[in-house]
């Protein structure tokens, strides 16, 4: 439940925020997903337009919600994953602090892909779980 309730922090303000009490751990990391793929669609349109205050909101939005998903990571049941996981997150992080600074679209499209690959692979991570198995945990 640890991994559970930091991951509901991290989500914040998040639109779509119907069931995500009752969301389990994947649901809850999908949504994060979701959250941070849309940050980065908001963040492009934002400096294609100029909207700086704006942008900045968004890749705000982004950045805590990367370090929401890297909070939730399980080094102890993740290993090698988990270790893996958590330098690309820091690596997205530093993009994201690039992208703040010289608007890099190229660097933002490399973000998103990274992301929507990642949040794609989220995609099976349900028919990997037994059905019976009653724990909520997972790695990240």
């Amino acid at each position: 439940m640890r991994a559970n309730s930091r991951a509901i922090e991290s989500y914040g303000d998040v639109k779509v925020t119907t069931g995500v009490s009752k969301a389990n751990n994947v649901e809850l990391i999908q949504m994060l997903f979701d959250g941070l793929i849309e940050s980065l669609a908001t963040t492009k349109g934002h400096i294609q337009h100029n909207n700086i205050a704006e942008k900045g909101k968004s890749i705000a939005r982004a950045s805590r919600i990367v370090l929401g998903l890297q909070g939730a990571l399980d080094f102890d049941k993740g290993g090698e994953l988990a270790g893996n996981l958590n330098e690309l997150y820091n690596y997205i992080t530093r993009r994201l602090l690039h992208v703040n600074a010289r608007n890099d679209l190229a660097a933002l499209d490399e973000i998103h892909g990274l992301m929507t690959e990642i949040r794609g692979a989220w995609e099976s991570v349900p028919a990997l779980i037994p059905r019976t198995a009653p724990s909520r945990e997972f790695v990240n």
